[in-house]
């Protein structure tokens, strides 16, 4: 139960009085069965009969008490060479004690849970992902834990946040054509985001949002929905690209294009495979040509060529040439060599000059990341002949293959944090804003770093591999429910108007949860990522 009784009034008012506030609030369908629970963890406001859980999967009704199905994610730190990182804590025994409807147990049956044993509460950190939401709004965020940190008192004010408008920012790396720029996305049929730039090696799309979940059919908005709770779960998606490719993409694995998983992300462009490796190409070779959809590289034209005193070689390339030894264009875009639509290289060759190209002359032609390379000798005719590729020319396409990086898909969780979600951490939300962007306050997605955005509102970024699994959830709004926690000195917590009084010990915030009425929340210790993750509570600024 949370109790309320009194706020504030306008000047030369008296504050009126509220009424008690119970968790469980009226149900707005007064011919509900008795037997039933109302659910106002989101607006849908699910009717749960005993033993079911609710649309979201989140909440279930076991014995007339609404409870929290998945355990409270905890992270605790250990110090290995100095850095701090994650480990488990002790297995959970049953559904049985897990205090979990038997029909909704199997989802953290097995998982390591809360073993009641806690020894420096500066080494323990309580992340949003389980911990529930503040709907309808007002109330204060379901676990606002106390702590001290190197003798600093400090408060981490933990929620799920039920988030319509937010993304997902896809980097895929490859060369291979996805999709022409605003290209639409689609996920079973459904428009779902779009393609926007390609950067250095890599093709980048933005998927989700709100108009994508509010703003089309009600399918649309379901599908969205779905297709982003499975990419901020590390889990793979299936989509197509309008007059592009099919993909299947999933964090932290390689891309599947058209069937085809990717292998290597380049080096660099044409133009920077030539300056890269140009050394190693002199002598060995009369002409070198890295094909590229954006810079195709020519090494005698190019400064390193010319800085090398190579001879002219006599090339005519198709495309618009940008400075020396850099073209554009050479081809159209495609996932043929260097992520053109070609299969044959000699094709973007329109001839030599018979003044400066001479028989015998050496032409290797590779693409960016080297899984393309042919080797041509220039008959007497001066037409490019194929001819076996020497060992030492063979080490140095090699070598571009080296340093390759493998090729990945990244996913970026962006998410607005709005005002609803700051009421439940202070009730006058843009003093949070602005402790925020005075770095009082660090703010993490389930215990991983953000990153929050310049400009007006909490606007965070994170990486969905930092985030403890399964940290997203859905709401049939539609909208994606995330974890979000920030942490301060208490002082500053103070000064911002948060809801001081409701700051608790972190024993007592796990043994009294917020999210259901009777029994002791259960919690979940996040594994080690190979890379441990700063330690939240641990950020310099913060402990001055």
């Amino acid at each position: 139960m949370t109790e309320h009784t009194k706020t504030d009034g306008l000047p030369g008012m008296d504050a009126p009085e509220l009424p008690q506030v119970l968790e469980r609030a009226r149900p707005r369908n007064e011919r509900m069965n008795a037997a039933k629970v109302e659910c106002n963890a989101c607006p849908v406001l699910c009717q749960l009969s005993e033993g079911r859980a609710g649309a979201c999967d989140r909440y279930a009704n076991q014995g007339g008490v609404l409870v929290r199905v998945d355990p409270v994610v905890v992270l605790r730190k250990t110090l290995e060479a100095g850095e701090a990182a994650l480990v488990p804590f002790a297995g959970r025994s049953s559904a049985a004690d897990a205090n979990v409807p038997v029909d909704v147990a199997d989802s953290t049956a097995g998982q390591p849970a809360w073993s009641g044993d806690l020894l420096l509460t500066e080494e323990v950190f309580v992340t949003g992902v389980g911990s529930s939401t503040t709907y309808p709004d007002y109330k204060p965020a379901p676990f606002i834990v106390g702590s001290k940190v190197d003798g600093v008192d400090m408060v981490t004010v933990v929620t799920e946040g039920i988030f319509s408008y937010c993304s997902f920012k896809v980097k895929i790396d490859t060369d291979r054509f996805l999709g022409p720029e605003q290209a639409n996305v689609r996920c079973k049929g459904e428009v779902v985001g779009h393609v926007t730039t390609a950067e250095y090696g890599s093709q980048m799309l933005s998927l989700g949002g709100v108009h994508h979940l509010t703003g089309g059919s009600k399918k649309e908005g379901r599908i969205a929905n779905e297709m982003m709770q499975l990419l901020g779960n590390k889990q793979a998606v299936e989509l197509t690209i309008d007059g592009g490719s099919q993909l299947v993409i999933q964090a932290g694995q390689a891309p599947i294009v058209n069937g085809v998983a990717e292998q290597r992300m380049r080096v660099g462009c044409g133009s920077a495979a030539i300056g890269i490796f140009a050394r190693q190409f002199f002598g060995q070779a009369d002409e070198v040509v890295v094909v590229d959809d954006h810079i195709t590289g020519v090494l005698t034209e190019h400064q390193a060529g010319r800085c090398l005193d190579m001879k002219p070689s006599g090339i005519q390339m198709r495309g618009r040439k940008s400075t020396p030894g850099r073209y554009f264009q050479v081809a159209n875009p495609g996932t043929g060599w260097g992520g053109t639509d070609i299969a044959d290289p000699l094709s973007i060759i329109e001839g030599w000059d018979e003044s400066v190209a001479w028989p015998g002359l050496r032409l290797l032609m590779t693409s960016t990341t080297g899984e393309h390379a042919s080797w041509y000798v220039l008959d007497e005719s001066l037409v490019p002949v194929e001819a076996e590729m020497p060992a030492t020319v063979r080490r140095i396409v090699d070598r571009i293959g080296e340093n390759c990086e493998p090729s990945l898909t990244s996913v970026l969780f962006l998410g607005g944090a709005g005002g609803s979600l700051r009421a439940g951490v202070t009730e006058n939300p843009v003093l949070l804003t602005r402790s925020i962007k005075n770095a009082l306050v660090n703010v993490t997605c389930g215990g991983a770093p953000a990153y929050v955005w310049p400009g007006g509102g909490i606007t965070v970024m994170a990486d969905v591999l930092r985030m403890p699994d399964n940290s997203f959830g859905t709401v049939p709004t539609p909208a994606i429910v995330a974890p979000i926690e920030f942490t301060m000195r208490r002082s500053d917590y103070e000064a911002l108007g948060g809801h001081a009084d409701q700051i608790r010990s972190l024993r007592e915030v796990l043994e009294h949860g917020a999210w259901h009425n009777d029994g002791a929340p259960q919690a979940l210790f996040w594994q080690a990522l190979p890379v441990a993750n700063p330690w939240p509570l641990g950020r310099a600024p913060l402990l001055g």
